[in-house]
């Protein structure tokens, strides 16, 4: 156990021993009163104090006198133990997975219509998600990266409502639109796919990192990467690409691209509209194994005075059932 002021026990022990001192130094007084005062003649006084009962009587009355003492000074210094503020220690070692996922968002006009279905199913995986780092980039003519990786799933969760609302067209630049728009062509699927799983850091650690990439794959343009080159890098970064597709089975030759480009970093391709694609990325992902990262041990210090406050709230009733049966 510590103390955070335990110099207030010292104050506690200076109150008792001064408390003794004024006792006895008045008991001293009125002794030596007593003795200068004539006492009133009471007839048989020794047979009247040689009786057992009387002795019994004297006895208990010294006893509890003696006990209300006891307890008063155990009390005062309790009191002051738990006016030091008792704190005990616990030593905690911070654990983090070391799971890390990048949400990367095709946003070209092709995609427009289901955007906001797709970030809705952002929305659903980041509920089953626990302690992962997330990040969003967006991609159409060029990437742009919305938030870094981040296990702060608040923050994460108000950047995709922020994208998603930006659909509606409210303003005349939509979020979408800012810096996505810097290049010639529309949807560089291949571009976007490398630039996001380029977001990845800490690439010497062994993490856990997979890339959940909603395109419908129609390219309009030149893009500097191809697909299969992207996927080709983030195979050989460790990077597993899971793909929501929202055309998955309506246009064969583009879903298949998608499906062997995800495929080859070992991750899948899903519809959009699957029913059990949520479920099915999140236990793809969580498969992964993930290495505890433990941080730097920690010793922290909390208020722990319950055990003797317990012992003063009882200490305190025993002092005042002993006042009660002394008549004091």
């Amino acid at each position: 156990m510590a103390l955070e002021n335990w110099w207030v026990i010292l104050v506690a022990v200076a109150v008792v021993i001064v408390a003794i001192a004024i006792g006895l130094l008045i008991g001293l007084r009125r002794s030596a009163r007593h003795r200068q005062q004539p006492s009133a003649p009471i007839a048989r006084a020794e047979r009247l104090r040689a009786l057992p009962s009387f002795r019994r009587a004297v006895r208990r009355r010294t006893t509890a006198l003696v006990g209300v003492i006891a307890l008063g000074m155990i009390a005062a210094v309790i009191g002051g133990v738990v006016a030091a503020r008792p704190m005990s220690s616990e030593t905690i070692q911070p654990v983090n997975t070391s799971r890390d996922i990048m949400l990367c968002l095709d946003v070209s006009g092709s995609m427009s219509d289901v955007d906001v279905e797709v970030l809705t199913v952002f929305e659903e995986l980041l509920d089953g998600f626990e302690g992962e780092r997330i990040g969003l980039t967006i991609f159409n003519s060029s990437p742009v990266q919305v938030f870094p990786l981040t296990d702060d799933y608040e923050f994460i969760r108000t950047h995709l409502e922020s994208i998603r609302s930006s659909f509606d067209y409210m303003e005349e630049v939509p979020e979408h639109w800012i810096g996505t728009l810097n290049g010639p062509g529309a949807s560089l699927i291949g571009d976007g796919l490398a630039s996001c799983a380029m977001r990845f850091d800490n690439l010497d650690d062994d993490r856990s990192r997979s890339l959940i990439l909603a395109t419908d794959n129609e390219l309009a343009g030149a893009s500097i990467v191809s697909l299969e080159e992207a996927a080709n890098y983030a195979a050989s970064a460790g990077v597993r690409v899971f793909a929501l597709n929202p055309v998955q089975g309506v246009n064969t030759e583009m879903s298949d691209e998608l499906v062997a480009a995800a495929q080859a970093t070992g991750g899948e391709a899903y519809g959009l509209r699957d029913t059990t694609t949520v479920a099915d990325i999140i236990t793809d992902v969580q498969e992964q194994d993930a290495t505890e990262l433990r941080g730097q041990a920690q010793v922290v210090w909390t208020d722990d005075p319950n055990l003797w406050i317990a012992v003063l709230f009882v200490l305190g009733l025993g002092f005042v059932v002993l006042l009660w049966r002394v008549r004091l």
